[in-house]
């Protein structure tokens, strides 16, 4: 009776839905075979994430080189990811997923777990985010606007894959739902950090030089960009306000005036703020985790949140930040 309402589930679903949820099985990425090729097969010909290249970001991601959002899809993240572990690896860095980096990286572990939705999850949802900052400065918090957001952060993952992996889940308390496992987060004592622009990543490194994580990153844009030189960190924030000042910042919509806008994940910095000693400028999170070295910044440093989290825990006052070409 169960699998004939399943059926019944399925056959409402559109086609694209329901192509996703035929290859995406959980099992199937779990048992999905990463090989030199895999990254061969672009993505271009296909809008739906491949199983392969989703354990291979999750196992990056686990390995301390995060390929910003796991979502199934190659591209310039995950070959960055791959460059930052053959570094760690004491391999030559050239993002080539060879056999000797496939068999080093490795997991035999679970890569996709089931997940049981609770009350929590449900709590401090907001229905949405308006574009205007003018707006956004009137609400509480700039929270998460769904279930499905939430977990999809938490987890590491775009969104779409999520509900991919469970398409018929309306995300209720009580829900089961698949995510994917991206380990612990990464720890160690941070004394240097290295922001190259032209690669768009973040290396984190301890006082030896060992490179202790690496992030994809956004560093600014062409009309605003970051700073050059070496500077210092000040000091960390958690979901902090996001000052607007058309006069420093930027210009946003028709906004003119000085707008003081709450802390959320969906604020314009994400859940952390790394204050920099150069002033108005900081590493920090983003609403957008998806647009990771895919759109500019305003002059900063942007991760997606989980990422920025992970490197604020392991950084104190103090620490070298520096802008290399």
């Amino acid at each position: 009776m169960e699998n004939k309402v399943l059926w019944a589930a399925l056959m409402l679903l559109s086609p694209a839905v329901l192509a996703n949820a035929q290859t995406l099985q959980p099992e199937a990425i779990d048992r999905a075979s990463i090989t030199p090729t895999t990254l061969e097969r672009t993505t271009e010909v296909s809008d739906t994430p491949d199983a392969a290249i989703v354990r291979l970001q999750v196992l990056l991601d686990r390995a301390g080189t995060s390929p910003g959002v796991i979502d199934g899809f190659a591209g310039e993240n995950v070959a960055k990811a791959i460059a930052a572990f053959e570094t760690m690896q004491g391999l030559p860095a050239d993002g080539k997923l060879d056999a000797d980096v496939i068999e080093r990286l490795l997991d035999q572990t679970t890569v996709v777990e089931p997940y049981v939705i609770s009350e929590d999850d449900v709590k401090g949802l907001v229905a949405e985010i308006p574009e205007d900052y003018s707006e956004q400065a009137k609400m509480d918090q700039l929270a998460y606007t769904s279930v499905a957001e939430r977990l999809a952060e938490r987890f590491h993952m775009d969104i779409d894959l999520l509900k991919a992996l469970t398409p018929i889940s309306t995300f209720s308390v009580g829900d089961t739902v698949s995510v994917v496992n991206p380990g612990a987060p990464r720890q160690g004592t941070v004394k240097r950090i290295e922001a190259h622009r032209r690669t768009g990543q973040i290396l984190a490194l301890s006082a030896d030089g060992t490179l202790i994580a690496a992030y994809p990153a956004t560093i600014g844009s062409r009309e605003t960009p970051s700073p050059s030189g070496t500077h210092e960190v000040k000091g960390v924030a958690r979901m902090p306000p996001y000052v607007y000042n058309p006069r420093i910042n930027f210009k946003q919509g028709d906004n003119r005036k000085v707008l003081t806008l709450p802390g959320g994940p969906n604020g314009p910095v994400g859940t952390v703020w790394i204050d920099l000693s150069k002033p108005t400028y900081g590493i920090h999170g983003t609403p957008e985790p998806s647009m990771i070295d895919k759109s500019g910044s305003h002059g900063c440093v942007r991760l997606t949140n989980w990422d920025a989290e992970e490197l604020a825990a392991m950084v104190k006052p103090g620490v070298i930040v520096k802008f290399v070409d």
